[in-house]
């Protein structure tokens, strides 16, 4: 280990410190990962701003709920076979034995909420202590940089599942943050006929054409093409998305929401949905059975989140990094 293990905590909305800590040892049915990188998203900004829910977040808190690394050390109870391999891990602390988790929904356990890096400890540390029973081992030679952009990839997956594309469909994407440009190359792995992302951001359009997007067009130009889509993913989350993405499906189409907007100005019409019979799903999180597509897609070829990571910062940056989350697509930290 270490000589000077550190973790960034957050000891309340903008009170953020570098702080030396100990690794936990594991306990039983627990394993202790090396950190080898952690990942930034918006809602760890909402953590630092204090723009998180209510009941989803604990303060102080050690963010980092996107990452990878090595096991380092395995608690009783726990496959020895672990030691040394690399590693991703779910979030969700799940009860395992609710109904909700029984029908494979992890992500909606009953229990009270508990996800490592908002009400647990997370990655952004060197060490990282977690439930065994949450990792998914990776191949020795995977990228670990790569595979810290598992989790935004694991919530990509599991809209992919939903939305179900059939080869040679007509798809779009609506919005070209992580979750966009992970969820289109999930679909372009489907071999769709078109795959469209809307996108107005230049950066994130280059990234989506090396995503697989056949074609980038703005929200402007997409309104001329209301109703032209077999299926759409909303992956932007600002508003006036949510209603764009049913706009753009044709009628008996598949709509999959995944975005969350503070205050949506312009309202989904019910009337529309029904009249369109369109088939709308939502997506918070990602389920078990999601994170296996994401794995396996990753440790196949046919998903590399390495090419979304735009800026890499040391643990002692945190805050600055937390600043340029606007210009990137995909912040990463390097404990």
């Amino acid at each position: 280990m270490s000589d000077a293990p550190r973790a960034v905590r957050i000891e309340e909305p903008g009170v953020l410190r570098l702080v030396p800590t100990d690794p936990t040892p594991p306990g039983p049915g627990e394993a202790l990962v090396e950190v080898a990188y952690s990942g930034i998203c918006g809602s760890d900004r909402e953590v630092f701003t204090g723009g998180r829910p209510e009941g989803f977040v604990r303060y102080p808190v050690v963010p980092g709920h996107e990452w990878s690394g090595r096991v380092a050390a395995v608690g009783t109870g726990v496959d020895e076979g672990l030691f040394g391999r690399l590693v991703v891990g779910e979030g969700f602390r799940s009860c395992g034995v609710c109904p909700r988790c029984r029908r494979g929904d992890t992500n909606l356990c009953a229990a009270e909420y508990d996800e490592t890096g908002f009400t647990s400890p997370g990655a952004w540390a060197d060490w990282l202590t977690l439930p065994a029973r949450l990792l998914h081992v990776l191949p020795d030679h995977a990228d670990p940089r790569g595979a810290a952009a598992l989790e935004p990839a694991a919530c990509a997956a599991a809209a992919t599942l939903k939305l179900a594309p059939v080869p040679g469909e007509r798809v779009a994407v609506v919005g070209g943050g992580s979750l966009g440009l992970l969820t289109t190359q999930l679909i372009a792995a489907s071999s769709p006929g078109e795959l469209t992302m809307v996108e107005p951001n230049e950066r994130r359009a280059e990234l989506a054409e090396s995503c697989g997007a056949s074609r980038v067009c703005s929200p402007e130009r997409a309104r001329g093409e209301l109703g032209g889509y077999d299926a759409v993913v909303e992956a932007a989350g600002v508003p006036g998305t949510a209603e764009l993405a049913t706009a753009l499906a044709r009628p008996a189409g598949r709509v999959v929401l995944t975005g969350v907007a503070a205050q949506d100005s312009v309202p989904l019409d019910p009337a529309r949905l029904v009249l369109s019979q369109l088939t709308v799903h939502t997506v918070f999180g990602a389920p078990s059975h999601a994170w296996v597509h994401a794995v396996s897609s990753f440790t196949s070829g046919a998903l590399d989140p390495g090419v979304i990571v735009t800026e890499e910062f040391g643990l002692e940056e945190a805050e600055r990094a937390l600043r340029s989350l606007e210009r990137n697509v995909k912040t990463l930290l390097r404990p």
